[in-house]
């Protein structure tokens, strides 16, 4: 991973937190169905990232991107809900989801100028 490539560094990291918080959302709350479904999205978010940098395309890049963009709206539906239905503490959420909107932030913008 290139070391000035902000967004594939912030989703790799982003991805490290939610497979952290979907292991203690399964051992310790003992559900399953929906941190299943945030640590499908959540993890794809990067992979989609590193895909379009890898691309040969600038079409190539920008589908990645967009797919890893529809990828983050997910994860960021997925934690509101967890929020919401208190399967993950205010503070859980108040550490994880301003990452997921900050990452919204920049793949946005990188869709955007990549026209």
């Amino acid at each position: 991973m290139a070391k000035d490539n902000i967004i594939l560094i912030k989703t790799y990291d982003f991805a490290v937190e939610i497979v952290r918080l979907c292991r203690l959302i399964t051992a310790e709350r003992k559900e399953y169905v929906l941190s299943k479904q945030l640590l499908r999205s959540g993890t794809s978010i990067g992979a989609n990232a590193e895909e379009g940098a890898g691309g040969f395309t600038k079409k190539d890049f920008r589908a990645k991107m967009s797919i890893a963009y529809k990828e983050a709206r997910e994860s960021s539906y997925w934690l509101r809900l967890m929020r919401d239905t208190k399967l993950i503490s205010e503070d859980e959420f108040n550490n994880i989801h301003p990452k997921c909107e900050e990452i919204l932030k920049i793949l946005f913008s990188i869709i955007k100028n990549s026209k």
